[in-house]
């Protein structure tokens, strides 16, 4: 998410406002939806949920980013403080930084402004529904759900949800209630245009590590490629590695380890210390990434019987060799 859903969000902790009416879904759509706040994950599945019929009546958005991203995807909706949106919402959609939630959680809980029935959502990719308990104590219905997808905050990525997966989590369904929550958290995921998955509580932290460790170091990895054929004089990098890294992204999900190539996978022991002479001496920033993938590709090479396990010791051993 962005930083200003955590500016937005960090004005709420254990703050109170007066009660007011209790909100009602306005006419021509099912839901009232509050969203707090508009930072990118936010505003993006506020406008998703407009476009499935609901009506987002409220938002809290407090710098310029937010309110800009407020007014162009949430178009009608109130700017008002994080407990005001809530009130005024059946849905409350809670989007901001993990770090943030479980005292944004304690603030709305001694707010009065829960009640029971009342739809109450997050989209913090490691956390299930247990940060949700001070809220529950309200009778709300608990759901966690978190978009398996990069959100930037524009309006493209509503239609980029289409076809996407959201992780899904709701209490232990032990209770009849907690059967509801799974089903309601489903039924928003697939009115949105996207998939849901479920996920269970205890398995959260590790689905978001996952997640993160695949898309945000993914970026990571290409951009250094990127920089190593620039640092070496080859441009446009982007156009070069366009074609290729894209067929070992499309490879990799068809056929799992069986799409490695290149010098690990090939047992190339004396390529790889090549490379690790020349990354040591043009760009040692790089190398220790190099090594650490290097030696981890050898291991999956070697235990899904790709490389000869010698030929594997080898190229590891060519790794410690050449380690500054």
């Amino acid at each position: 998410m962005g930083t200003d859903a955590g500016e937005d969000a960090g004005r709420w902790e254990q703050t109170s406002g007066e009660p007011g009416p209790s909100p009602t879904p306005r006419e021509g759509s099912r839901l009232a939806v509050g969203v707090v706040s508009a930072g990118r994950v936010g505003a993006v599945l506020g406008a998703a949920l407009a476009q499935a019929g609901h009506q987002v009546v409220a938002a809290s958005a407090v710098s310029r980013a937010s309110r800009a991203r407020a007014e162009e995807l949430l178009p009608g909706a109130a700017i008002l403080p994080p407990d005001e949106v809530v009130r005024r919402a059946d849905l409350a959609l809670l989007a901001v930084p993990d770090d943030v939630l479980p005292g944004l959680v304690r603030g709305l809980a001694a707010s009065d402004c829960l009640r029971p029935g009342q739809i109450v959502v997050h989209t913090c990719g490691a956390a299930g529904v247990g940060v949700l308990a001070p809220a529950a104590e309200h009778d709300v219905l608990p759901i966690a759900l978190h978009p398996a997808m990069t959100i930037t905050g524009r309006r493209e990525d509503v239609a980029r949800l289409t076809g996407a997966c959201v992780g899904v989590t709701g209490p232990e369904p032990t209770t009849e209630d907690a059967d509801a929550a799974w089903l309601v958290g489903e039924a928003l995921v697939v009115e949105m245009g996207a998939e849901p998955v479920r996920v269970p509580e205890a398995v959260r932290p590790l689905y978001h590590a996952a997640l993160a460790h695949g898309a945000n170091h993914l970026v990571t990895l290409v951009r250094e490629a990127a920089d190593l054929l620039a640092g070496a004089g080859v441009e446009p990098a982007e156009r070069v590695l366009a074609p290729l890294l894209s067929a070992a992204l499309d490879n990799a999900l068809r056929h799992g380890d069986r799409a490695l190539t290149g010098p690990v996978v090939r047992g190339d022991a004396g390529t790889v210390a090549m490379h690790l002479r020349h990354l040591d001496d043009r760009a040692p920033a790089a190398a220790p990434l190099y090594r650490a993938l290097a030696r981890r590709t050898a291991e999956r090479a070697r235990d899904g019987g790709l490389v000869d396990p010698a030929a594997a010791a080898d190229v590891v051993a060519a790794l410690e060799r050449h380690s500054p």
